[in-house]
Protein backbone atom coordinates (compact mmCIF):
# COMPACT_ATOMS: atom_id res chain seq x y z
CA UNK A 1 0.00 0.00 0.00
CA UNK A 2 1.35 3.45 -0.96
CA UNK A 3 1.47 6.34 1.37
CA UNK A 4 -1.00 8.71 -0.50
CA UNK A 5 -3.41 5.19 -0.32
CA UNK A 6 -2.85 4.54 3.47
CA UNK A 7 -3.49 8.40 4.82
CA UNK A 8 -6.65 8.69 2.37
CA UNK A 9 -7.60 5.77 4.39
CA UNK A 10 -7.00 6.60 7.73
CA UNK A 11 -8.48 10.13 6.59
CA UNK A 12 -11.58 8.19 5.18
CA UNK A 13 -11.74 5.81 8.48
CA UNK A 14 -11.48 9.08 10.93
CA UNK A 15 -14.69 10.50 8.70
CA UNK A 16 -16.61 7.39 9.04
CA UNK A 17 -15.76 7.46 13.24
CA UNK A 18 -16.77 10.85 12.65
CA UNK A 19 -20.39 10.47 11.26
CA UNK A 20 -20.94 7.34 13.52
CA UNK A 21 -20.44 9.67 16.70
CA UNK A 22 -22.21 12.78 15.13
CA UNK A 23 -25.01 10.67 14.63
CA UNK A 24 -25.21 9.05 17.68
CA UNK A 25 -25.11 12.18 19.47
CA UNK A 26 -27.82 13.18 22.11
CA UNK A 27 -29.33 9.63 21.80
CA UNK A 28 -31.46 8.34 24.62
CA UNK A 29 -32.63 4.93 25.65
CA UNK A 30 -36.33 4.67 27.09
CA UNK A 31 -37.78 1.54 28.72
CA UNK A 32 -41.82 1.34 29.03
CA UNK A 33 -44.35 -1.60 30.17
CA UNK A 34 -47.70 -1.67 30.02
CA UNK A 35 -49.77 -5.18 31.66
CA UNK A 36 -52.87 -6.32 32.66
CA UNK A 37 -54.61 -9.19 34.41
CA UNK A 38 -57.04 -11.40 31.39
CA UNK A 39 -59.18 -14.00 32.65
CA UNK A 40 -58.07 -17.32 31.94
CA UNK A 41 -61.16 -18.82 29.26
CA UNK A 42 -59.93 -22.34 28.38
CA UNK A 43 -59.56 -25.25 30.45
CA UNK A 44 -57.07 -27.63 28.76
CA UNK A 45 -56.34 -31.24 29.91
CA UNK A 46 -53.68 -33.64 29.28
CA UNK A 47 -54.87 -37.73 29.41
CA UNK A 48 -52.70 -40.87 28.58
CA UNK A 49 -53.46 -44.23 28.22
CA UNK A 50 -50.95 -46.69 29.90
CA UNK A 51 -50.77 -50.59 29.80
CA UNK A 52 -47.88 -52.76 31.26
CA UNK A 53 -47.18 -56.17 29.70
CA UNK A 54 -44.85 -58.95 28.63
CA UNK A 55 -46.67 -58.94 25.15
CA UNK A 56 -45.95 -55.87 23.20
CA UNK A 57 -48.24 -55.68 20.51
CA UNK A 58 -51.28 -57.05 22.99
CA UNK A 59 -50.57 -54.38 25.32
CA UNK A 60 -50.12 -51.46 22.08
CA UNK A 61 -53.40 -52.75 20.56
CA UNK A 62 -55.22 -51.73 24.15
CA UNK A 63 -53.68 -48.44 24.13
CA UNK A 64 -54.74 -47.89 20.69
CA UNK A 65 -58.76 -49.08 21.59
CA UNK A 66 -58.48 -47.03 24.80
CA UNK A 67 -57.25 -43.86 22.70
CA UNK A 68 -59.39 -44.60 19.86
CA UNK A 69 -62.30 -44.26 22.20
CA UNK A 70 -61.78 -41.66 23.95
CA UNK A 71 -60.75 -39.38 20.66
CA UNK A 72 -64.44 -40.30 19.14
CA UNK A 73 -66.33 -39.55 22.56
CA UNK A 74 -64.67 -36.39 23.09
CA UNK A 75 -65.37 -35.48 19.57
CA UNK A 76 -69.09 -36.10 19.92
CA UNK A 77 -68.52 -33.19 22.53
CA UNK A 78 -69.76 -29.60 21.38
CA UNK A 79 -67.06 -26.90 22.02
CA UNK A 80 -64.21 -29.58 22.59
CA UNK A 81 -61.00 -29.59 20.30
CA UNK A 82 -59.03 -33.01 20.90
CA UNK A 83 -55.44 -33.55 19.46
CA UNK A 84 -53.34 -37.14 20.14
CA UNK A 85 -50.09 -36.46 21.81
CA UNK A 86 -46.95 -38.48 22.02
CA UNK A 87 -46.57 -42.61 21.89
CA UNK A 88 -44.45 -44.36 23.34
CA UNK A 89 -42.97 -48.09 23.86
CA UNK A 90 -40.65 -48.82 26.87
CA UNK A 91 -38.48 -51.43 27.96
CA UNK A 92 -39.06 -52.50 31.38
CA UNK A 93 -36.24 -54.27 32.83
CA UNK A 94 -36.36 -56.53 36.45
CA UNK A 95 -33.43 -57.88 38.30
CA UNK A 96 -30.24 -58.73 36.39
CA UNK A 97 -29.80 -62.93 35.38
CA UNK A 98 -26.13 -64.06 36.91
CA UNK A 99 -24.11 -62.64 34.23
CA UNK A 100 -25.45 -59.78 35.86
CA UNK A 101 -26.94 -57.90 32.76
CA UNK A 102 -30.32 -56.38 33.03
CA UNK A 103 -33.15 -58.62 32.12
CA UNK A 104 -36.37 -57.37 30.16
CA UNK A 105 -39.39 -58.43 32.03
CA UNK A 106 -41.59 -56.41 30.36
CA UNK A 107 -43.10 -53.39 28.28
CA UNK A 108 -44.93 -50.36 29.23
CA UNK A 109 -47.03 -48.29 26.28
CA UNK A 110 -48.38 -45.01 26.74
CA UNK A 111 -50.30 -42.32 24.35
CA UNK A 112 -51.68 -39.19 25.52
CA UNK A 113 -54.50 -36.86 24.24
CA UNK A 114 -55.14 -33.28 24.88
CA UNK A 115 -58.11 -31.57 25.09
CA UNK A 116 -59.40 -27.63 25.22
CA UNK A 117 -62.38 -26.10 25.71
CA UNK A 118 -63.82 -22.45 26.64
CA UNK A 119 -66.90 -24.23 28.18
CA UNK A 120 -65.32 -25.69 31.62
CA UNK A 121 -68.15 -27.57 32.90
CA UNK A 122 -68.31 -29.20 30.17
CA UNK A 123 -64.96 -30.58 29.54
CA UNK A 124 -65.12 -30.88 33.33
CA UNK A 125 -67.83 -33.88 32.91
CA UNK A 126 -65.44 -35.14 29.83
CA UNK A 127 -62.93 -35.80 31.88
CA UNK A 128 -64.69 -37.31 34.84
CA UNK A 129 -66.24 -39.63 32.03
CA UNK A 130 -62.53 -40.60 30.52
CA UNK A 131 -61.34 -41.29 33.84
CA UNK A 132 -63.11 -44.81 33.54
CA UNK A 133 -59.93 -45.83 31.22
CA UNK A 134 -57.43 -42.67 30.53
CA UNK A 135 -55.88 -41.34 33.42
CA UNK A 136 -55.20 -37.43 34.04
CA UNK A 137 -51.68 -36.19 33.76
CA UNK A 138 -52.31 -32.40 33.96
CA UNK A 139 -55.38 -30.00 34.15
CA UNK A 140 -54.73 -26.22 33.21
CA UNK A 141 -56.34 -22.76 32.69
CA UNK A 142 -55.01 -21.15 29.94
CA UNK A 143 -56.12 -17.60 27.89
CA UNK A 144 -57.55 -18.51 24.36
CA UNK A 145 -55.98 -16.91 21.57
CA UNK A 146 -58.62 -14.76 20.39
CA UNK A 147 -58.22 -12.78 24.05
CA UNK A 148 -54.64 -12.91 23.68
CA UNK A 149 -54.29 -11.06 21.03
CA UNK A 150 -57.10 -8.51 21.89
CA UNK A 151 -55.36 -7.66 25.07
CA UNK A 152 -51.69 -7.59 23.93
CA UNK A 153 -53.11 -4.86 21.04
CA UNK A 154 -54.80 -2.70 23.95
CA UNK A 155 -51.29 -3.04 25.57
CA UNK A 156 -49.24 -1.78 23.11
CA UNK A 157 -51.13 0.91 22.26
CA UNK A 158 -51.15 1.87 26.16
CA UNK A 159 -47.47 0.86 25.85
CA UNK A 160 -46.24 3.30 22.56
CA UNK A 161 -47.99 6.33 24.40
CA UNK A 162 -46.18 6.09 27.26
CA UNK A 163 -43.48 5.93 25.41
CA UNK A 164 -44.13 9.08 23.18
CA UNK A 165 -45.28 10.94 26.81
CA UNK A 166 -41.78 9.90 28.20
CA UNK A 167 -39.60 11.14 25.30
CA UNK A 168 -41.56 14.19 25.13
CA UNK A 169 -41.57 14.88 28.17
CA UNK A 170 -37.49 14.68 28.29
CA UNK A 171 -37.37 15.90 25.30
CA UNK A 172 -39.06 19.35 27.12
CA UNK A 173 -36.74 18.99 30.31
CA UNK A 174 -33.43 18.89 28.38
CA UNK A 175 -35.14 22.31 26.73
CA UNK A 176 -35.49 20.95 23.32
CA UNK A 177 -37.52 21.59 20.26
CA UNK A 178 -38.39 17.70 20.01
CA UNK A 179 -36.66 14.54 18.93
CA UNK A 180 -36.56 11.64 16.51
CA UNK A 181 -37.23 8.03 16.83
CA UNK A 182 -34.02 5.86 16.22
CA UNK A 183 -35.18 2.39 17.19
CA UNK A 184 -37.79 0.83 18.36
CA UNK A 185 -38.44 -3.26 19.76
CA UNK A 186 -41.96 -4.38 21.48
CA UNK A 187 -41.74 -7.42 23.34
CA UNK A 188 -45.02 -9.53 24.60
CA UNK A 189 -44.25 -11.90 27.70
CA UNK A 190 -47.41 -14.10 29.41
CA UNK A 191 -47.04 -15.48 32.89
CA UNK A 192 -48.30 -18.97 32.41
CA UNK A 193 -50.47 -20.54 35.17
CA UNK A 194 -48.80 -23.51 36.92
CA UNK A 195 -50.92 -26.75 35.89
CA UNK A 196 -52.63 -28.59 38.05
CA UNK A 197 -50.60 -31.94 39.14
CA UNK A 198 -53.37 -34.84 38.86
CA UNK A 199 -52.66 -37.80 40.55
CA UNK A 200 -55.13 -40.13 38.29
CA UNK A 201 -56.97 -42.69 39.72
CA UNK A 202 -57.25 -46.22 38.52
CA UNK A 203 -60.58 -47.51 36.41
CA UNK A 204 -61.40 -49.57 39.79
CA UNK A 205 -61.62 -46.37 41.64
CA UNK A 206 -64.71 -45.61 43.40
CA UNK A 207 -64.08 -41.87 42.45
CA UNK A 208 -62.62 -42.14 39.02
CA UNK A 209 -65.68 -40.61 37.20
CA UNK A 210 -65.96 -37.36 39.74
CA UNK A 211 -65.13 -34.11 37.70
CA UNK A 212 -62.17 -31.75 39.11
CA UNK A 213 -62.82 -28.99 41.07
CA UNK A 214 -60.99 -26.03 39.07
CA UNK A 215 -60.42 -22.41 39.76
CA UNK A 216 -59.71 -20.45 36.46
CA UNK A 217 -57.88 -17.15 37.81
CA UNK A 218 -56.19 -15.15 35.94
CA UNK A 219 -52.80 -14.46 33.23
CA UNK A 220 -50.60 -11.45 33.44
CA UNK A 221 -49.90 -10.48 29.85
CA UNK A 222 -47.20 -7.61 29.35
CA UNK A 223 -45.45 -5.74 27.01
CA UNK A 224 -42.28 -4.28 27.31
CA UNK A 225 -40.61 -1.47 24.56
CA UNK A 226 -37.08 -0.47 24.32
CA UNK A 227 -36.35 2.03 22.11
CA UNK A 228 -34.14 5.10 21.64
CA UNK A 229 -34.90 8.76 20.41
CA UNK A 230 -32.33 11.70 19.31
CA UNK A 231 -33.00 14.90 20.75
CA UNK A 232 -33.27 17.55 18.63
CA UNK A 233 -30.57 20.40 18.07
CA UNK A 234 -33.32 23.25 18.33
CA UNK A 235 -33.83 24.56 21.80
CA UNK A 236 -37.16 25.36 23.11
CA UNK A 237 -38.30 29.52 23.14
Amino acid sequence: MSRLTATFFLLLLATTVFAEETVRYDRISLSVEAGEDVDNDTLVAVLYAQQEGSDAEQISQQVNRDITEAVAQAKQVEGVRVQTLDYSTQPIYGKGSFSGAPKLAGWRVRQSIKLESSDAPVLSRLIGDLQQTLAVSNINYTVSPEQRKASQDRMIASAIASFKQRAELISAEMGRSGYQLIDMSINTSDYMPRPYQVRALAMESKMADAPPTLEAGTQRIQVTINGSIELKPGLTK
